[in-house]
């Protein structure tokens, strides 16, 4: 059991933008797309599992130094440096045998090897420095879209990526701030350069561009005219939402985007009353 926390299965939440290009491609109902973009999640999962595990590696000595950090499983003793290495390759072999055996298109396997790149370099120095540690989370979030869309040869819309691009910019950023308001800087070395009325200026900066992103996209022609224009009523949701996730960010909360969604019912329950209305539009409302 030790293990499987150690490979931080709650932050799978985050390969779930892995389903979205087939998701609004209007294919999600083919049983062999769907099949296939569960394998590669889990693909995706298993590196992203990896770099964690890294990640502890390299700040074990660090993390011994933190008030909650110490009680990770590197850094409190649980689990040897040679354990995770050894479950790190295993990670890996799995996940190449999968690749292999799923015939993963080349371009696909490039995403995932270019994000594994950017945050071995982010583990490695690049997350100590300022505005270039938020943009690898960011290329990170953005890899995952254009991972799933290459899985099946999809188009990223404009609208699609500019709202995934803004808010992950926001959750970044909201990370930050919950970092430096409740652990303070020595919790992270490159809180030092950040303060919070800069990281509030930003993080709502993107938050409302990525509203407006996801309203033009929405109101896009093609899609009014393939939906009926139903999908202007997601918009509200969208609003509410970002309203709710906004309030718990300011509160009691470190700013985790995985550790936001899960403690907050009401936000859980306003995510599945979206996703319920998106899956109607785009395959029953046509």
């Amino acid at each position: 059991m030790k293990y499987i926390y150690l490979m931080r299965p709650k932050h799978y939440i985050k390969n779930v933008l892995i389903f979205l290009p087939l998701f609004f491609s209007g294919k999600f109902l083919s049983v062999n797309s769907i099949i296939t973009v569960v394998v590669a999640f889990f693909c995706f999962s298993f590196i992203a599992s990896s770099i964690y595990i890294l990640n502890d590696i390299k700040d074990k000595e660090k993390d011994k130094q933190h008030p909650t950090k110490c009680k990770r499983l590197l850094a409190s003793g649980k689990v040897s440096i040679f354990a995770a290495i050894v479950l790190i390759c295993f990670l890996i072999l799995v996940t190449a045998m999968i690749i292999y055996l799923m015939k993963m298109p080349l371009v696909a396997i490039c995403f995932l090897l270019l994000y594994i790149v950017i945050n071995i370099f982010y583990s490695f120095g690049m997350k100590n420095i300022p505005i270039i540690d938020v943009f690898i989370v960011v290329c990170g979030f953005i890899l995952r879209i254009l991972y799933g869309a290459a899985l099946f040869n999809i188009e990223v819309s404009n609208w699609l990526y500019l709202t995934i691009l803004s808010i992950s910019f926001y959750f970044a950023l909201g990370k930050r701030r919950g970092e430096i308001v409740h652990s303070g800087e020595k919790s992270r070395e490159v809180l030092k350069f950040y303060n919070q009325e800069f990281l509030d200026k930003n993080m709502y900066m993107f938050l409302s561009m990525a509203i407006v992103f996801y309203s033009l996209w929405a109101t896009d022609g093609f899609l009014v005219s393939e939906t009926n224009n139903l999908l202007i009523w997601t918009i509200p949701f969208i609003i509410l939402i970002c309203m709710k996730y906004s309030l718990i960010i300011e509160g009691n909360c470190d700013g985790d985007p995985i550790n936001v969604i899960f403690k907050d019912k009401i936000l859980i329950l306003l995510m599945f009353i979206l996703i319920i209305m998106l899956f109607y539009i785009l395959y029953f409302s046509g």
